[in-house]
C-alpha cells in the first residue's frame, strides 16, 4: 500500500505522566496527522531542581506542523491537559474535547493568553469530528475525573481504540459509568484493528473496585472522629469529593475546601452540570470560630506538593486554621511513585503536632482510577483487537501489558517515545525513530533540555559553586590578589583556615608563575584558574566545584 497508517508517542509511553500520541494516516512521511492529548509531569529536586512542570518536547511534531489536523484532549488531568495552554502556541490547531474536560482546557489557554475560538466542545458518540482522513468520536468512559472519555479514531486502514485513562466502575458516584453494552457495539460495528491501552495498573491482580464502594467507610471514619477532620485528595476526583463531603456534612460537619486548585475544580464541576448537590461550604475564616468536632476541611496536596494546603498545615497555620493534638489527618488517595519523601514528611510534620494520620494502604478509603489487570483482560476479550499497543505506563508496565495481549494471540510490541510505529499491517512494525526530549517550565520560562539551564543546576546542587575574580593590569600583568567566593561548600578544609582564603593563595602562586602567552589569551587563562580552584578544593574538602571565573583587564591610558 502507499498509503500507512503510523503511530507514535512523543510522551507518555514507557513513563506516567506527559502524555502524548501522534496518529499518522497517508503517503509515507506525509501522513495527515492527529495529536491525541499534551499533558505534564511535575519536576523533582533529584532530576528538576526549581523546575515546576514538564512537557515533551514537540520538535518533530512543530517540523510537520502543515500536516497536523487536530488535538484531541481526552480528559481533564494535568498528565493529559495541562500544556495545552503552554504549547499551544507552536501547533495552532484545533483542540477537540468534551464539555467539563474543554472548561479545563479553556482555564489553560486563558492563562497563557492563547486564543479561544479554536477550542470545540464535543458531544460523546455518536458526534463525529471529522480531522483529515480521521474520523473521531468519544466514549465515556469511568476514571477519577468526569467526563473521561476513550477515542475511537476510524481510517481509511482501520479502527484504532485510544482508552486513555479508565476503570471498568458502574456506579462511579460523579460522571458516566463505564457501559459495557455500548463497548460490546462498537466492538461489532467494525473489526477493532488497534487497541492504545492504559497499562497503569497491569500489575495489580483483583479487579479494581468502584467509587461508590467509599461511601460507609468514610462516612463510618469522620463520625468515629471527635476533633477536627482534615482529608486530602486528588483535587480533580470530583467525586471523591463529593463522598468526603456528603460524609462530613451526615456526620454534622461543616465543610471547608482548601486550596485552589480544588476550589477552582469544584466550580468548574459544578458549572457543566457534571457535579450536583454538593454540601454549602465554608470559608477558613468561618471554619476557624467553629467548634473542633463541628468541622472538616478537604484540602489539596495529596503527592506532597509543597505550597498545597496539605504542606502548609503540617507545617504550622495556614490561613488562620492550626491543627491540634487529637485531630484526624486523611489521605484518601494513593501517593504516585516518586512523591513518598514530601508525603511522609507531611505525615511526620502531622505527628508532631498530635495530629492522628491515617492513609490509605489498606484499601479502605481509597480506590484507584485506573484499570486492574482483570479488567484489562476484560477489554481485550471484549474488544479484540487485532494489535495492543500497550500505553501509558513505565517501561515495566508496558512489558507486562505486552506479555498478556500475545498470550492471548494479539500482535504486541514495548513502543516508547519516539518509536514511529506502522499499524497498517497484521503486526506493529518500527519505521522510524524520532528524537523524543523535554521542554522545561522554570519560573515563567520555556526551556529545553539541552538549553543547559537543569544540567548546571543539577552540577551545582551536587558539588557547590565558586566564583572567581583576576584582575590584569595595564601592563598585561595579573595582579596576584585574586578573589574567591564560594557557594554550597564548606566553609574550612583540612588546613583548617577559610576554604576561599586558601584557594586564592593557591591561585596567587599561579599567577605569579603563569607565562605571558597565557595570560593574553581568555581562554587559556580561565582554564588554568579553573583547574587550580577545582584541584584546590578537593585536596581541602574532596570535592570539585563548579567554577565562574571572571578576567578584568585594566585598559591603558
Amino acid at each position: 500500500m502507499s498509503e500507512r497508517l503510523i503511530y507514535l508517542p512523543l510522551g507518555g509511553a514507557g513513563e506516567i505522566g506527559m502524555n502524548a500520541y501522534v496518529y499518522g494516516y497517508g503517503p509515507a512521511g506525509r501522513e495527515r496527522l492527529i495529536l491525541v492529548d499534551l499533558g505534564v509531569t511535575f519536576g523533582d529536586m533529584d532530576s528538576a531542581p526549581g523546575i515546576d512542570l514538564i512537557m515533551p518536547d514537540l520538535r518533530w511534531l512543530e517540523d510537520n506542523r502543515d500536516r497536523l489536523e487536530a488535538i484531541f484532549i481526552t480528559h481533564g488531568h494535568e498528565d493529559h491537559v495541562g500544556a495545552l495552554g503552554l504549547l499551544w502556541n507552536r501547533l495552532r490547531v484545533p483542540v477537540y474535547a468534551r464539555k467539563f474536560t474543554g472548561t479545563l482546557a479553556r482555564m489553560k489557554m486563558e492563562e497563557a493568553g492563547q486564543p479561544l475560538d479554536r477550542l470545540r466542545i464535543v458531544a460523546p458518540r455518536p458526534e463525529t469530528v471529522q480531522a483529515g482522513p480521521f474520523a473521531v468520536q468519544f466514549v465515556p468512559v469511568s476514571h477519577s475525573i468526569p467526563e473521561s472519555a476513550a477515542l475511537i479514531i476510524d481510517t481509511p486502514a482501520g479502527r484504532i481504540v485510544h482508552t486513555g485513562d479508565f476503570k471498568l466502575d458502574g456506579t462511579p458516584v460523579v460522571g458516566e459509568a463505564f457501559d459495557p453494552i455500548m463497548w460490546h457495539d462498537i466492538a461489532q460495528e467494525r473489526p477493532i484493528k488497534a487497541l492504545a491501552c492504559d497499562s497503569t495498573n497491569v500489575f495489580s491482580p483483583n479487579p479494581g473496585r468502584s467509587e461508590a464502594l467509599l461511601a460507609n467507610p468514610l462516612l463510618d471514619f469522620v463520625m468515629a472522629q471527635r476533633q477536627m477532620v482534615v482529608a486530602t485528595t486528588f483535587a480533580s476526583n470530583v467525586a471523591r469529593l463529593k463522598t468526603l463531603a456528603d460524609a462530613g456534612t451526615a456526620a454534622g460537619r461543616r465543610i471547608c475546601l482548601l486550596g485552589r486548585a480544588m476550589r477552582k475544580m469544584v466550580t468548574a464541576a459544578i458549572e457543566t452540570g457534571v457535579l450536583r448537590d454538593f454540601p454549602k461550604v465554608i470559608g477558613p475564616d468561618e471554619a476557624a470560630e467553629l467548634p473542633r468536632d463541628k468541622v472538616m476541611l478537604i484540602v489539596t496536596g495529596s503527592q506532597g506538593e509543597r505550597r498545597a494546603a496539605s504542606m502548609q498545615l503540617s507545617m504550622g497555620k495556614y490561613l488562620g486554621i492550626q491543627l491540634k493534638e487529637g485531630d484526624t489527618f486523611l489521605f484518601s488517595s494513593r501517593t504516585i511513585p516518586g512523591n513518598e519523601r514530601p508525603v511522609i514528611r507531611i505525615m511526620n510534620n502531622l505527628s508532631r503536632l498530635g495530629v492522628d494520620v491515617y492513609d490509605p494502604d489498606d484499601g479502605m478509603y481509597h480506590v484507584s482510577g485506573h484499570a486492574n489487570r482483570p479488567d484489562l483482560e476484560a477489554i481485550h476479550d471484549l474488544l479484540k483487537p487485532q494489535i495492543l499497543i500497550p500505553m501509558h505506563g513505565e517501561h515495566m508496565h508496558l512489558r507486562e501489558h505486552m506479555k498478556i495481549g500475545r498470550g492471548k494471540g494479539m500482535a504486541s510490541e514495548i513502543v516508547t517515545n519516539g518509536m514511529m510505529m506502522d499499524l497498517t499491517g497484521d503486526t506493529l512494525r518500527q519505521v522510524d525513530d524520532v528524537p523524543t526530549g523535554r521542554i522545561y517550565l522554570d519560573g515563567t520560562v520555556l526551556i529545553g533540555a539541552m538549553d543547559g539551564v537543569v544540567r548546571d543546576r543539577i552540577r551545582m546542587a551536587l558539588n557547590g559553586h565558586a566564583t572567581v575574580s583576576v584582575i590584569i593590569d595595564e601592563n598585561d600583568d595579573p595582579l596576584p590578589d585574586a578573589w574567591v567566593e564560594t557557594m554550597g561548600l564548606a566553609a574550612t578544609g583540612r588546613a583548617g583556615v577559610p576554604l576561599a582564603r586558601h584557594i586564592e593563595s593557591e591561585l596567587a602562586d599561579y599567577l605569579e608563575r603563569v607565562d605571558a602567552r597565557t595570560v593574553m589569551d581568555d581562554r587559556k587563562l580561565d582554564d588554568g584558574l579553573r583547574r587550580i580552584v577545582r584541584q584546590a578544593a578537593m585536596d581541602e574538602i574532596g570535592k570539585k566545584p563548579e567554577v565562574k571565573v571572571i578576567i578584568s583587564r585594566l585598559a591603558a591610558d
